[in-house]
Parts: C-alpha cells; structure tokens; sequence
C-alpha cells in the first residue's frame, strides 16, 4: 500500500475537531491512540445487530457473536504469530495481564527466598503486581538498572542472575523515555539459565514487528486501545506449558468446566483464565483495528514512524533550554523533555491552550524521574497519522511558553 498520510488522516474522525477555536494536534499516543472509523463502525454494528453473549447460545446471533470474537483471537495469533490460538487470553488489559501473571505464575512458581526481575525503566503496571507477589511469597525483587541514556545495563542484568531466580519481567519499550530494550538479548541470557521471560508489550506491539516465536519470550502482553483499537481490552499470550501449569486468576462463568459443592473443576485454555461475560464488542472492535493495521503494513509504520521521531528530536533539540530524557541509541515515539526553569505541568496547560494534546508528569513511572532527579517530564508521543507540520506546531507551542515565562 502506498502510505498516504492525507489519506490516513482522514479515517480518523477525532482528529478532524478544534479545540480552543484550533485544530487538535493529538500528541498523547503513548497514553492512549485515537480511533479508525472503521474501528468505530464495527463496535455499532455488534450492538446495533448481533448483541449477544458468546460460547453459550445455540441460537442464531449466540454463535455470529461467537464466531466473530474468537475470530478476532485467531486474528491476534497471526498478528504476533503464537503457535497456538489457545496461547491467547483475552485480558482487560496490559495491567490485568501483568497482574494475572504476578498471580498466577507467582502462585504456582514462587517460594520463601526465590527472585523476580524487573527494571527501572518499568511502567508502575509492571512493579508493583510483582512487589506485592514478592511480598506475599517473601520473594525478592530485583532490578536491572539504567544508564544516563535511559538504557538497560545488560552486564548488570546477568549479575543479578542467580539460580533462585524464577522470572524476569521487563518492558519492550519504554512509555516514559521511548527507549527500545533489547529484549531479544535479554530473552536469550535468561533462557541459558532455564528462566522464563514476560515482555510488557504495551508500547512495543504498537511500534514493532513481533514474532513470538522468533522472539521465543515466554509470554508478552499488550493492550488494545495502544494500537488503534477500544478501551478495555487486553492480550496475555504464553506459551502452553506455563499456561497448563498455572492456577486460574479469577473464577466463575467460562473458566469452569464442572461444578459441585465438593469440587470444582476448570475449563481448558484459553477459557481457564478468561472468566465471566467478556467485553465482546470491544474485541471484535479490536480486530477490526488489527485488520486496519496490516491494511496500512506495519513495516510502512515503523518507517514513517522512524522518520517522524528523527524530526521532531531534531527539531526540539535546536530549542535552547530544551533537555531531553531518554537518549538511547535505539527508541520509538516517544520524546520525553524539560524546560529549564519552568515546571512540566505549568508549560502543559500553556501546551493545552494552544491546542496541542501532550502529557505532563511522572507517566506511571515515578522510579525512572527519581533516577533522573526530576518531577517529571513533558511527553510527546507519536502515531502514523502524525505529521511534520504538527511536530512544527508543538516547536511553535514550546516557544511561546519559553517567551510567556521570560
């Protein structure tokens, strides 16, 4: 497909709204991205024709609905390219995921004494699930740290290796300085100690190819609504014999195979960890947006992408008294900067009025602005609809709160 960002625009209604008398410039993709229509349409339509629960009617919409959500996890297998269909559990989320995996696999794998390791470039998502397993198991917490760029120390991480380490849970990129992790490395380190790998795909699924299975990480999780789909949907994929081997997260309603009041026995994956009515809508709305995603190509996203941050970092780093945060060699849509002298929230509201849609503050990270020995920071995160010219009007925004505070 030829990538044309009129074009592309176009499919996105949200973008097409003024905010104080402008044109939106939406540069908050990290925290969430904007909406296709057809993302959109497709959500209406479930409601507006099929609007019924899934793996339990035998009558007509029952099995439509059915079909078209465990299409969408079919959809999602292909997607990252899982061996298996029942390797996908539909989650509300990348922090339901993470927390259902501390759960689950901490229940089932964590004794008195063993270790988890994660870094400090960790989303607050992907600490605390794991402190507080640590904590009921009295586990220890381990942390890989960072460098002045904002990069893994991989010479540190295999120092931390010991044989009581039981897991190592890292991000694929980070949300707060954009750097790229090399998680393929890390993958390969662990696994020559026979130690199982969770990637936190929230921002890497939206920004890169994957391939788990080229990858070989154990699980990896990311979140519908990062990569152009609805709210409150999420992906835990993991590989079958952990999955067999760990205890239900939840129960009640499609996890359950048998029940008395004796005993209770459970579903077979992936039902096992999917409990209750699930959000169907929003899943069938997520692949729709799965589908959008490879009309567009991502390897045309990654390019487009890589070519939009290499401007914009060019472009801030010529503003005097600009820093940047996270300055790693490799990185993906995200600049994280300062102002000297002038407090992020205090510039966000001026960035606000102008119309310009950024996010100011820690970014549930609050362990990577204590390493760097600051507040925290203004964020700007790109998408594919994304343009120079709104990278100009940030450049314009960042100014004018530069000339308001002089």
């Amino acid at each position: 497909m030829n990538f044309d960002i009129k074009k592309i625009r176009k499919d996105f209604p949200a973008l097409h709204q003024e905010i104080y008398g402008k044109p939106l410039v939406y540069l908050d993709n990290a925290a969430t991205t904007l909406k296709p229509q057809v993302v959109i349409d497709s959500i209406t339509n479930y409601y507006s024709t099929i609007n019924s629960n899934v793996h339990r009617g035998v009558h007509y919409l029952s099995q439509q609905a059915t079909e078209e959500f465990e299409n969408t996890r079919e959809n999602i297998r292909k997607y990252i390219n899982a061996r298996n269909t029942h390797e996908i559990i539909f989650t509300k989320g990348t922090t339901e995921s993470i927390n259902l995996m501390a759960y689950s696999f901490g229940k089932k794998f964590l004794s008195q004494g063993d270790e988890v390791i994660i870094s400090e470039l960790e989303h607050h998502a992907n600490i605390v699930p794991w402190q507080m397993i640590c904590e009921e198991k009295r586990a220890k917490l381990k942390v890989i740290p960072i460098n002045n760029n904002g990069e893994l120390i991989l010479e540190k991480f295999k120092d931390l290796i010991t044989k009581k380490t039981k897991i190592v849970s890292v991000s694929h990129i980070s949300n707060a300085l954009g750097t790229v992790n090399p998680i393929k490395a890390i993958i390969d380190i662990a696994h020559q100690h026979d130690i199982p790998v969770m990637i936190d795909g929230a921002q890497g699924i939206v920004h890169e190819k994957i391939d788990v299975q080229e990858l070989d990480c154990d699980f990896y999780c990311f979140s519908s609504h990062k990569m152009y789909g609805p709210m409150g949907v999420g992906i835990l994929f993991g590989k079958e014999e952990y999955l067999e081997e760990m205890p239900p997260y939840q129960t009640g309603g499609e996890m359950i195979k048998t029940v008395t009041f004796e005993k209770t026995t459970f579903n077979e994956l992936p039902f096992k960890f999917e409990t209750g009515t699930p959000n169907v809508a929003d899943v069938i709305g997520f692949g729709s947006a799965i589908d959008y995603i490879k009309k567009i190509g991502i390897e045309n996203i990654i390019r487009y992408e890589e070519e939009l941050l290499k401007y914009a970092t060019q472009m801030l780093c010529g503003i005097q008294g600009l820093r940047i945060y996270g300055e790693a060699k490799k990185k993906a849509g995200v600049i994280s900067f300062l102002l000297k002298d002038i407090h992020p929230y205090d510039a966000g509201i001026i960035i606000d009025k102008l119309s310009i849609a950024v996010r100011t503050g820690q970014h549930c990270a609050q362990p990577v602005m204590d390493r760097f020995g600051i507040p925290g920071t203004i964020r700007a995160s790109f998408a594919f609809y994304n343009t120079k010219e709104e990278v100009d009007k940030l450049v314009e925004a960042i100014l004018k709160v530069q000339e308001m505070f002089n």
